[in-house]
């Protein structure tokens, strides 16, 4: 147990039995009463976004995630299948827990899973991850000068506007937070 005052972006609490990841967190001293915490938290759950105000003499349960190295190895139409890197075990990690990190998962990627209770609870992407590039139109030489930009599938489905001079089966890094292009790899 943790107090209201101590909680932090990031924290994994338990709240009214669900599972929340504290995404915006503000102290505030109103003019005439006790200070208290504004705080933001999505359901890992559901996904939907509450809002919730905890005093400093609230107690709240904070729930500690084991994250383990775990490498991906395939997928399905309802599972992700990763392998833990120290004992080989294999588990099967819902859809949903995945969400939208399914455009930057390559097979042979290890990334960090969080676990609760022996379940997945959030999958922990880099900032940067190199994905090849599937499809897209040739890529024209010497044409480095002009901001110009052209759609580019990679190998997980993902399009990623890419400069004119990138061509098919190259290797481009991908910031994970925006989905945007950074270089070739």
């Amino acid at each position: 147990m943790v107090d209201g005052s101590a909680l932090k972006r990031g924290m994994i609490i338990k709240h009214e039995g669900a599972l929340c990841v504290i995404t915006e967190n503000q102290r505030v001293k109103p003019g005439k009463g006790p200070a208290y915490m504004q705080v933001a938290m999505k359901s890992i759950k559901t996904g939907r976004v509450l809002r919730q105000r905890f005093r400093s003499d609230d107690n709240v349960e904070q729930v500690y995630v084991d994250n383990r190295k775990m490498q991906f190895l395939y997928s399905d139409e309802t599972h992700y299948y990763f392998m833990d890197q120290t004992d080989y075990e294999t588990i099967a990690v819902d859809l949903d827990v995945v969400g939208d990190a399914t455009n930057y998962l390559a097979e042979g990627m290890i990334i960090d899973v969080g676990m609760h209770e022996q379940n997945a609870i959030a999958l922990g992407l880099p900032t940067s991850v190199v994905l090849t590039i599937a499809e897209t139109e040739p890529g024209i030489k010497g044409d480095t000068a002009s901001a110009a930009t052209k759609p580019a599938k990679t190998e997980t489905g993902l399009v990623v506007q890419v400069p004119l001079f990138v061509g098919p089966d190259e290797r481009i890094k991908v910031d994970t937070r925006t989905g945007g292009y950074l270089g070739r790899d």
